[in-house]
């Protein structure tokens, strides 16, 4: 019996021990960045122990760092659902962070949700400042990763590509220079600042359209530093490049060109290399006759990470005080990879804090003036980003053609197919325009519906017109204002913990819905005006909806007055650039217009409360706001100087109001063909059989007009209710839909 004691002793002894070794090993390969050995070894001691969220934690902790994007996600999640975030607060964020990268956005969106919750306290901490940031991000991507370009996008080969990270290209006298680092287990931050691998600069000639002879930069090389991220002068005479020891403070330095040869290479001193501080990425470029050197630093007056910075100089030994790009650059994030294109005057950066794909996305800002300064930051899309990091990029404006580099699928790799990064070019097209771009208005159609929202009985409270005084951005700047209220009303009765709980659900209502949808119908509008432009002849539908709160006859009118705000402000839009096309005046024979269908409250889920003395329920709550709406929600488009049918109602739904159970409800919908070819009527059904029909015609010549009278039996209908009827014909679009409603008691 005392052997056998001693035996169980000893073995669990030796599986203390091992399981001990495993995990402090690991954690020691995690501090020497061997996240590849690190991995190995938390996977030999979770066969030991796999129940220990402890060492689920590190292990996601070191996928990420190794850039293992998918199966990072799956171990953050089981800590996140093991433990909730009590234990690791982060779980949640890196597993929103995860699923961004991997390109699950509505995943994400959730996830950035719940994140912003378990820092709702900390409402100054980055976390919750990156919450509220992605949750925009994920919105917008959700959209644009539906947009494509037609660039021809192609990746490197060798020598310039292999299975170590290249990135950092740029351009000199027809030849690419890039850094290389020379290792598989790398994350983005030590692409730059590595303690274990050495970054080098190389360089290699094109000819024919190939690259050859690699050879290294040899003269800007230290033992123990790393050497990257190099610039040329405008005069060729001054290359400028970072160095980073050990403990990651970069400087930049630069060396005197002298033939093939970089000389007398030191560093820039304490105006530009600030002590204490890292400051790296040069990019030197000349402006309007004054050089300026581009640099990121995380010196003093940051916004947060690495900061975008820049420098005059007053001659090539004399830097000017370092000035900060601002906030349309940058943000609490990285802010990285400056460079000037000066063909366009426009700076390209690259960012994980602005509205993107995932990582790091890249960016650029106008300057239109050549004053350094910059307004608004635009996302390069598609194939530029991705969900994984795209950094570097740089313009050849002698072959119109852009390099970057990228850690996206696709990159040649040892281990990982994310691990390192290569080096992407495209073609340029002749012509940059800001993001999603469209072929057709048609194309639009896959993004929509664009949604509007307003505050209970707006606009134009407690009447019955059917026409607004004011335009949707007027009654949406009104809604913001209120927010405070909702914030009140619909955490009223709660405390502690459910209280904040009700207040981030509200803010998240108002980012994810009501400001979301101007910046859809911004878009929308600028695809609008660009087709519009071009002479087409466009027709937009656009339904109206309300929540239960009052009548239902009366909100049929107010979602006549919401429809009608809209149509509001597309006659103010841009100083009134949309008038000519809503009142078919425009010289080139463009025409706007609009299918208004308004439902009122029949299609509002009847199970939110109508009880107007129950406000938190019937008017600030959640569920009651998604209701108050409008909705554009189909796009036809009719190109210029083509012939076809067209079949126009005066009107295309109908509230019956009141009715009684059994009824039998007709109305007559007149139409007229106004295009150029004969209209030809197809197939008509219905969503209910409830519904029948008598057309009187089912071809008209152009000009002609006709009538559909609808009969609709209300024996199997009761309550707030609707049907409808589908048309087939040859028109653009190919269908027409009418839509009967009634409250049946």
């Amino acid at each position: 019996m005392l052997v056998i004691l001693i035996s169980v002793a000893f073995s669990k002894l030796t599986y203390a021990q091992s399981y001990t070794q495993l995990v402090e090993f690991a954690d020691q390969k995690v501090v020497e960045r061997d996240y590849y050995y690190a991995i190995k070894y938390y996977e030999k001691a979770m066969k030991v122990d796999s129940s220990s969220v402890e060492i689920r934690w590190k292990y996601a902790e070191a996928l990420r760092l190794y850039k293992d994007y998918p199966k990072a996600e799956q171990y953050y999640k089981s800590v996140y659902e093991r433990e909730n975030a009590k234990i690791y607060p982060r779980s949640i964020f890196w597993l929103a962070s995860m699923q961004h990268y991997n390109g699950k956005y509505a995943e994400s969106l959730e996830s950035w949700k719940l994140c912003k919750k378990v820092f709702k306290k900390q409402k100054k901490s980055y976390e919750y400042k990156k919450s509220q940031a992605e949750i925009k991000s994920c919105l917008w991507a959700m959209k644009a990763v539906l947009d494509t370009t037609d660039y021809e996008l192609n990746r490197l080969e060798t020598p310039v590509n292999s299975k170590d990270s290249e990135l950092a290209p740029f351009l000199h006298n027809d030849k690419l220079y890039f850094t290389s680092l020379k290792a598989d287990s790398i994350n983005f931050a030590e692409e730059v600042f590595s303690n274990d691998y050495s970054l080098q600069i190389y360089s290699v000639e094109e000819q024919d359209s190939m690259f050859q002879n690699l050879s290294r930069v040899k003269d800007v090389y230290q033992q123990g530093m790393h050497s990257a991220n190099g610039s040329f002068s405008p005069d060729g005479k001054r290359f400028y490049f970072s160095r980073c020891p050990k403990n990651y403070q970069c400087k930049i330095y630069v060396g005197r060109v002298d033939g093939d040869r970089i000389a007398d290479i030191d560093s820039l001193g304490d105006v530009i290399n600030e002590p204490g501080t890292i400051s790296t990425m040069p990019h030197i470029t000349e402006i309007d006759g004054k050089e300026y050197l581009f640099f990121c630093s995380n010196r003093k007056k940051t916004q947060g990470g690495l900061d975008i910075w820049y420098s005059a100089l007053r001659d090539e030994n004399t830097y000017g005080k370092p000035r900060n790009l601002g906030r349309a650059v940058n943000s609490i994030d990285d802010d990285i990879s400056p460079f000037y294109d000066t063909t366009e005057h426009k700076l390209y950066f690259s960012s994980s804090y602005h509205p993107g794909f995932g990582g790091h996305d890249l960016f650029y800002v106008q300057d239109k003036n050549k004053q350094m300064r910059f307004m608004q930051a635009y996302n390069l899309g598609i194939p530029f980003n991705t969900s994984k990091n795209d950094t570097y990029l740089v313009r050849d404006t002698k072959k119109d053609r852009f390099y970057w580099s990228s850690n996206r699928e696709g990159v040649d790799y040892a281990k990982n197919p994310t691990c390192c990064n290569d080096i992407f070019t495209a073609a340029l097209p002749p012509v940059i325009e800001p993001p999603n771009r469209f072929e057709s208005l048609e194309d639009l159609n896959k993004r929509l519906p664009v949604k509007l929202y307003f505050h209970n009985d707006e606009p134009n409270p407690r009447t019955r017109d059917s026409v607004s005084t004011i335009n949707y951005m007027q009654s949406y700047d009104e809604y913001l204002e209120l927010k405070p209220d909702y914030y009140k009303q619909y955490s009223a009765g709660l405390k502690g913990d459910a209280a904040e709980d009700a207040k981030e659900d509200i803010e998240d209502f108002f980012v994810q819905y009501v400001e979301q949808g101007v910046v859809d119908l911004e878009e929308f509008l600028r695809l609008l005006l660009i087709e519009l432009e071009k002479g087409f002849e466009i027709e937009v539908t656009v339904k109206g909806f309300a929540s239960p709160l009052a009548k239902t006859d009366y909100n049929v009118w107010l979602t006549k007055r919401r429809i009608s705000s809209l149509m509001k402000y597309l006659a103010v839009y841009k100083g009134g650039v949309l008038k000519p096309y809503l009142n078919h005046t425009a010289s080139n024979g463009g025409s706007l217009d609009f299918v208004k269908i308004p439902f009122g409250e029949y299609t509002a889920d009847q199970l939110i409360s109508d009880n107007p003395n129950d406000a938190k329920n019937s008017v600030y709550s959640r569920k009651a706001a998604l209701e108050r709406k409008i909705e554009i929600q189909s796009v036809s488009l009719v190109t210029k100087d083509s012939t076809y049918a067209k079949m126009d109602f005066k009107e295309q739904s109908f509230d019956f109001g009141d009715s009684k159970r059994g009824d039998v409800l007709t109305h007559q919908f007149t139409f007229t063909n106004n295009g150029d070819e004969i209209l030809e009527i197809g197939e008509i059904t219905s969503d209910c059989e409830c519904l029948s029909w008598d057309i009187s015609s089912t071809v008209l010549n152009p000009g002609e007009s006709a009538s559909i009278t609808l009969s609709w039996d209300t024996s199997t209908k009761s309550g707030i209710t609707y049907s409808r009827v589908i048309i087939k014909s040859n028109i653009k679009g190919g269908v027409k839909e009418l839509t009967m409603a009634s409250e049946i008691k």
